[in-house]
């Protein structure tokens, strides 16, 4: 059974699914890599709308950088009073007399995807604080002092061009695609497992000749329009838990297709 044969029988010949257990297992985790893949465009999908009103917002804050240089490793401006300017997604702090610490810039940070701070001597980028950030940064705060050779050159200038400027490159949503099928394919392993162990027992209780192995490969395949499912509908309802959905789903289908599966005499 190819994989276009497998898909289209995962959708429209559920009784066709029993031979799934004759694919090779090598196959089946391919095949669990691409419903997994599907899986993430929903979280793909948030994240670039993440990512759009984080471009969005930093064109806003851009109109509210004053002009300012960097010299001696500190910040220098006309601007006497520092201000504070909050987004959806952002919160801005501009601080050039030194009354704000990088510790006050991540605690500004209460329902913001980002805060930033240009204070007296540094720069400091903070994130949320959540698993995601800590693995993939391995801290969820940067501070760069204006001593480093590359803040040197810093203007007010040119973070309004960078900002006003800058546009989400391609690749963005490839990369966030690519991170997001790993936990989908972990949740989707954990899932078919548990379903499996229940199938399995079914699967002795309908006297079928059926291995455990067996049982999970026609798992795997009866969870494709589970999935199918469970991907459109958080794509439209991000709080939405498909995991129950997808479990209920895939048994009822694994039922289907074990109807017709030879009996133990």
């Amino acid at each position: 059974m190819s994989f276009l044969q497998l898909v289209k029988n995962s959708i429209l010949h559920f009784n066709e699914l029993k031979n799934a257990k004759n694919i090779g297992f090598g196959k089946m985790i391919l095949y669990l890599l691409l419903l997994s893949l599907i899986a993430a465009i929903p979280i793909t999908l948030q994240v670039r709308q993440v990512f759009s009103d984080i471009q969005s917002d930093g064109q806003e804050i851009a109109e509210q950088i004053p002009d300012f240089t960097v010299e001696d490793g500190k910040m220098q401006t006309n601007e006497q009073d520092g201000f504070i300017y909050q987004t959806d997604s952002i919160i801005f702090t501009f601080d050039p007399e030194g009354q704000r610490t990088s510790d006050d810039i991540s605690k500004d940070m209460i329902g913001n995807f980002l805060s930033i701070g240009l204070l007296q001597e540094e720069a400091v980028l903070s994130l949320q604080s959540n698993e995601a950030t800590e693995t993939i940064f391995g801290n969820n705060q940067f501070e760069l002092s204006y001593d480093d050779s590359r803040m040197q050159n810093l203007t007010g200038e040119m973070i309004r061009n960078e900002l006003s400027q800058s546009k989400l490159p391609w690749w963005t949503l490839l990369v966030a695609l690519l991170v997001a099928t790993y936990p989908s394919f972990i949740n989707l392993i954990v899932i078919l497992l548990i379903t499996t162990i229940i199938g399995n027992l079914y699967s002795r209780i309908q006297r079928t000749s059926n291995r455990f192995l067996d049982n999970l490969k026609i798992m795997i395949a009866s969870a494709t329009l589970p999935v199918i499912i469970g991907a459109v509908i958080n794509s439209f309802s991000p709080g939405f838990d498909s995991t129950m959905l997808i479990a209920i789903l895939a048994f009822f289908i694994f039922m289907q297709a074990i109807k017709s599966t030879k009996k133990i005499e």
